[in-house]
C-alpha cells in the first residue's frame, strides 16, 4: 500500500468518524416535546428500575438515559420522588356505553373510559366481551373510535354480547365463523374471545368460544358467571395463556379458589402451573379478602389487575385500578410486582407486546405515580376493610406523548401576573 492510498483511507475514516459524531450530537440537540427528569423509571421489559430521565418527541419515547440535558426540551416535568411507569393496562372493563337503560351492551351500565382511565394512570382498557359479532361495529364507531383512551376488546361468543336477557343464551347465534371473521377484520383491536353469563348446562358456548380463540391465536377470557359449570371443569378445559377472571370471588354461583380451611385448592394450583392466567376482576362482587389474602400467602398471585369497571363497581370497594393495586401493596405484594402486573404483565396477557414498556421508539404511554404514605382503608366486595399505610396515586398520565391528566400541574408553567 503506497503513501497516497494510506492517506486516503485515513482521511476517509476521519470523515466517517466526524459524520457519526455529528449525527450523535444532533440527536442529543434535537428539540424534544417533553422531558421527564429525575423520576424512578420502572420498565420491566427492559430491566430498568432506577432513577433516569425520559425524553418524548412526536408522541414517542425518544431517549431513556441518565442526565439528559433540559436545553432542547419544550416542557420539563420534575418527577423527583415519583415512579415513571408504562401506561397502565386494565384488561377487564365494560365501556360499550350507550342509551339503553340498565344494560351493559350499548347501555348505561357501561362507562365512557375517558371519564375514568387517565386519572388512574390507565392508557389502555380492554372491554370484557360487552359486545359480540353482531354489535361490535356499533361499539367501535360509537365508543372506540371516539375515545382518547386506547380501547381493545374481548369479543363475546354471544352475538350481541352482554344484553342481560335471553339473547345471551341463544346458541343459534353463537357463530364461530362470524366471530372469527370479526376478529380478523379488526385484528388490531380484538385481543381475544370471552365466555361468561351463560346460564344453560351445555358446554357448547364454551367450546365455540375456545374454537374461535384458537383459530385466531388469541386467549379465551373466562368470566366465571357460569352457574352450571364448576370452576374445576372450566379450568380443565382452558389452555395455557387463557385468562380466568373474578379469581378471588366467593359467591354461591362459583367455587372459591380457597377452601373453608383457608387452603388454595389443588386443582387451582395445577391450573396455574399449566399456564392459566388469573385476573383479579374486582368489580362489585368479584374480590373478597378471605380469598385474596390466603391465596397471596400461598403463591396464587394474580397475573393482572383487571378491575371489572362498570357503573356499580366504580363507587363501591373497587374504585379504580390504582386502588386495586394499592390493596395488593398493603396485603404484602412488593411494589415492583404490583407495577409489573399493572403494565408489562397485562400487555403480555393480551398478546400486545407493543404496549406496556418504555422502549425508545415506543409510543409514549406513560404513568407518573406517587406512592403516598399515611393511613388508608381498603374495602372488598363484602364490605370488609383492611388498613394500610401506602397508596398509589396518578400525578401525570400521558397518552401517545400528550398529557391527558395532571393532578397537581407538574407539567404546567408557574403562574405570574404577566402570563
Amino acid at each position: 500500500m503506497n503513501q497516497v492510498t494510506r492517506r486516503l483511507k485515513t482521511n476517509a475514516r476521519f470523515v466517517f468518524s466526524m459524520i457519526f459524531m455529528i449525527s450523535v450530537l444532533d440527536a442529543y440537540a434535537q428539540e424534544v416535546d417533553i422531558l421527564i427528569k429525575n423520576g424512578h423509571v420502572f420498565d420491566p421489559k427492559n430491566g430498568i428500575d432506577t432513577i433516569m430521565d425520559i425524553s418524548i418527541r412526536d408522541g414517542k419515547i425518544f431517549q431513556v438515559a441518565s442526565g439528559i440535558s433540559i436545553d432542547p426540551a419544550k416542557r420539563v416535568i420534575n418527577a423527583e420522588g415519583l415512579y415513571v411507569c408504562p401506561g397502565l393496562i386494565d384488561i377487564h372493563t365494560h365501556v360499550f356505553v350507550g342509551p339503553k337503560v340498565n344494560k351493559f351492551a350499548n347501555g348505561n351500565n357501561s362507562l365512557s373510559p375517558d371519564d375514568f382511565s387517565f386519572k388512574a394512570g390507565i392508557t389502555t382498557v380492554v372491554d370484557a366481551g360487552t359486545s359480540g359479532w353482531r354489535n361490535f361495529p356499533l361499539f367501535k364507531s360509537q365508543v372506540i373510535d371516539a375515545s382518547k383512551t386506547r380501547i381493545l376488546a374481548f369479543i363475546n361468543i354471544a352475538a350481541y354480547g352482554m344484553t342481560g336477557d335471553a339473547a345471551q343464551n341463544d346458541l343459534s347465534e353463537m357463530d364461530v365463523e362470524m366471530t372469527v371473521e370479526m376478529i380478523r377484520r379488526h385484528a388490531d383491536i380484538i385481543v381475544g374471545v370471552k365466555i361468561g353469563h351463560f346460564e344453560g348446562e351445555s358446554w357448547t358456548p364454551f367450546d365455540r368460544a375456545h374454537e374461535a380463540s384458537s383459530k385466531t391465536e388469541r386467549p379465551l377470557f373466562v368470566e366465571c358467571h357460569l352457574p352450571k359449570y364448576s370452576l374445576e371443569d372450566q379450568l380443565n378445559r382452558m389452555h395455557p395463556g387463557d385468562i380466568i377472571t373474578h379469581t378471588y370471588e366467593n359467591i354461591d354461583e362459583r367455587t372459591p379458589v380457597v377452601d373453608e380451611g383457608g387452603k388454595v385448592l389443588a386443582y387451582v394450583l395445577e391450573a396455574k402451573e399449566k399456564g392459566i392466567l388469573f385476573d383479579v376482576g374486582h368489580g362489585g362482587a368479584g374480590f373478597w379478602f378471605n380469598q385474596a389474602v390466603p391465596a397471596l400467602e400461598q403463591g396464587l398471585w394474580p397475573n393482572t389487575f383487571g378491575t371489572d369497571l362498570h357503573r356499580f363497581s366504580m363507587n363501591a370497594g373497587m374504585k379504580d385500578m390504582l386502588n386495586v393495586m394499592s390493596k395488593y401493596l398493603n396485603m404484602g405484594m412488593p411494589l415492583e410486582d404490583v407495577l409489573l402486573r399493572g403494565s408489562w404483565n397485562a400487555a403480555k396477557a393480551i398478546r400486545r407486546e407493543d404496549l406496556g414498556h418504555l422502549s425508545e421508539g415506543a409510543l409514549a404511554d406513560i404513568a407518573i405515580l406517587r406512592l403516598k404514605q399515611g393511613k388508608f382503608g381498603f374495602v372488598d366486595a363484602r364490605n370488609n376493610r383492611i388498613s394500610g399505610d401506602q397508596k398509589l396515586e396518578a400525578e401525570v398520565t400521558m397518552r401517545a406523548g400528550k398529557i391527558v391528566w395532571d393532578l397537581n400541574g407538574l407539567s404546567a408553567r408557574e403562574f405570574t401576573r404577566n402570563n
